[in-house]
C-alpha cells in the first residue's frame, strides 16, 4: 500500500510538473514567435510606405525590398542591396506569388519571405523580409526548449522521488504503528482471554471442589477487571487518535490537584518499603482538566510505585518556572539511557518486555502524553544521578 501511494505521488506531481513546464516553455516560445513577427511586419510596413530608404544601412530595421509593378507590367525593384534579385523570372514569380496571398501580410515558404502589402495611388506595394534567420532562431529555441524540458523533467521526476519519500515517511511510520498497536493489543489480550478460557473449563468439571471453582471464579474476576483496563486504555488512546478526546479546560488549582494526587499513594508506597515526598509550591493554576490532568499525575506515581527502587524516595515537586508550571517527579531506581527515554512513550513498551498477567501494559505513558499535548504542554522522561526524572511543563494561568 505505502509503494502504491508513494508511486501515486510521483505520478501526480510529474503531471502537474509536466504540464506546467509544457505551458511554461509554450508561453516561451509563442512570445519569441510573436515578438519576431511584429518586428519583422514593422519593418516591412515602414519599407511598403516608404518611411526609411531600404538600402539605407544603419536604419536599424530588418533589411526589405519592395516590388511595385509600373508601366507594360514591369515589376519595380528598390531595396535590392541585401539580396540577390538579378533573376527577373524569379522576381516576377514572388510578386505573383504574394499577389495570390489572401490578406495583407504572409508567408512565401519557397522563398523564406514574410510580405506586407501597401496600397497607394500606383497601385499595391510589396515589402518582402528574409525570416530565415528568424526561423532558425526558433528553430534553436525549439531545439533549447526541447533539452530543457527533457532535463527539467529528469531532475523533476529524481526531486519528486525523493520529496515522496518525505512526504509519505509520516504515513508509513503511521501504518506501521498501527501494525504493532493491532499485533500488542491481540498478544496482551490473547493471555488474560486464555486464563478465562481455561477457568471457565475447570469451573465446569465435576472434578473440582467448590473451593477450588471459588477460586476459579474470583480468577476470572481479576483478569476481567485487568482486561476491562486494558480495553479502556486502548479506547481512550482511539479517541486520541481520532481527535475526539474531550478537554473541558478551566482555570484549575493544579497545586491542590497534585497534592490530591499524591495522598492515596503514601500508603501505598510505604506499604511497598518505598518512600514519597513532595514539594508542591501553593496556588500555581493552570488551564486544565482536571480529571484527565489527575489521570497524568496518578500514571506517573503509578509507575514509580512499580519501578523505583527502595535506594531512596520518590519525589514529586510543582513549582512556577517563568510562565509555565514544572511537575518534576523524580524515581529512585537505574537510569534510563537517553533511547529508553523515548521509547517509554510508545504504546505497549516496557523496559523488561516481559507480558505477565496483572503487570503494566505498557500504555500509561502514551496516555499520560496525549493527555499533556491537548493541555499544550509537553512530557519528557531524562536520566538522572541514582534515578530517572519525568517533567511536565504546562502554560501558567
Amino acid at each position: 500500500m505505502i509503494k502504491r501511494l508513494r508511486a501515486k505521488f510521483v505520478c501526480i506531481t510529474m503531471a502537474l510538473v509536466t504540464v506546467l513546464l509544457v505551458a511554461l516553455l509554450v508561453m516561451v516560445y509563442h512570445l519569441t514567435a510573436v515578438n519576431l513577427e511584429n518586428t519583422s511586419l514593422s519593418a516591412l510596413k515602414s519599407a511598403a510606405e516608404n518611411k526609411f530608404a531600404p538600402d539605407r544601412p544603419g536604419s536599424g530595421m530588418l533589411p526589405c525590398f519592395v516590388l511595385q509593378e509600373g508601366p507594360g507590367n514591369a515589376i519595380m525593384v528598390s531595396g535590392s542591396a541585401h539580396f540577390d534579385l538579378s533573376d527577373s523570372e524569379m522576381v516576377q514569380e514572388i510578386y505573383q506569388l504574394a499577389r495570390s496571398q489572401p490578406g495583407d501580410s504572409g508567408i512565401l515558404e519557397e522563398y523564406s519571405l514574410r510580405f506586407f502589402r501597401q496600397e497607394d495611388r500606383f497601385g499595391d506595394r510589396y515589402a518582402f523580409a528574409d525570416i530565415s534567420a528568424e526561423q532558425a532562431t526558433l528553430k534553436n529555441l525549439m531545439a533549447v526548449c526541447a533539452v530543457i524540458l527533457a532535463t527539467g523533467f529528469v531532475a523533476f521526476l529524481l526531486i519528486s522521488i525523493l520529496l515522496a519519500r518525505w512526504a509519505i515517511r509520516p504515513v508509513e511510520k503511521a501504518f506501521d504503528q498501527q501494525k504493532q498497536f493491532v499485533a500488542d493489543a491481540s498478544h496482551e489480550l490473547k493471555t488474560p482471554l486464555a486464563v478465562i478460557l481455561t477457568n471457565a473449563e475447570m469451573l465446569q468439571s465435576p472434578e473440582y471442589s467448590p473451593e477450588d471453582k471459588g477460586k476459579f471464579a474470583e480468577s476470572i474476576l481479576d483478569v476481567s477487571r485487568q482486561m476491562r483496563g486494558l480495553v479502556e486504555s486502548l479506547l481512550q488512546l482511539a479517541r486520541a487518535d481520532r481527535g475526539q478526546q474531550k478537554q473541558e479546560l478551566t482555570r484549575t488549582n493544579i497545586s491542590a490537584l497534585v497534592e490530591n494526587a499524591v495522598l492515596p499513594f503514601e500508603p501505598l508506597y510505604y506499604e511497598n518499603g518505598r518512600m514519597l515526598e513532595s514539594f508542591i509550591e501553593p496556588n500555581l493554576y493552570a488551564l486544565a482538566d482536571p480529571t484527565t490532568l489527575r489521570q497524568v499525575v496518578d500514571i506517573l506515581l503509578d509507575n514509580g510505585r512499580k519501578y523505583s527502587t527502595a535506594d531512596a524516595a520518590a519525589v514529586m515537586t510543582l513549582r512556577r518556572q517563568g510562565k509555565r508550571l514544572q511537575l518534576r517527579f523524580f524515581t529512585p531506581g537505574t537510569p534510563l539511557t537517553a533511547q529508553q527515554c523515548r521509547d517509554i512513550f510508545k504504546r505497549f513498551y516496557r523496559l523488561d518486555e516481559a507480558r505477565t498477567p496483572g503487570g503494566s501494559y505498557g500504555l500509561g505513558l502514551s496516555i499520560a502524553q496525549n493527555i499533556v499535548s491537548a493541555h499544550g504542554g509537553r512530557i519528557w522522561a531524562e536520566g538522572a544521578h541514582g534515578g530517572n526524572v519525568f517533567t511536565v511543563m504546562l502554560p501558567e494561568a
